[in-house]
């Protein structure tokens, strides 16, 4: 693996990582009072735009990262519709 595969992995791996809390916050609290539904489903489809993105680059830690970034998304998007 090369240092840009590494970087991109970390740089990847960081900003999924930041999701976690607010994740884990909705699920414990079952509450999502100060989530922006609409923040949400315009993050969502901005990272589908670049899963497409690091398919059609050929980029691994795109297209890695951000496929566990959109599942992490979707699960916040999924307790906020069902603790409304």
């Amino acid at each position: 693996m090369n240092f840009i595969t590494i970087l991109g992995l970390t740089a990847g791996t960081l900003t999924t990582l930041a999701f976690l809390p607010q994740l884990i916050k909705a699920w414990k609290s079952k509450s999502t009072k100060d989530v922006s539904l609409n923040m949400f489903v315009i993050l969502c489809v901005g990272i589908l735009l670049w899963i497409a993105y690091g398919f059609l680059i050929k980029s691994f830690p795109v297209i890695i990262s951000n496929a566990v970034t959109f599942i992490l998304c979707l699960f916040i998007l999924y307790f906020k519709i069902k603790y409304k």
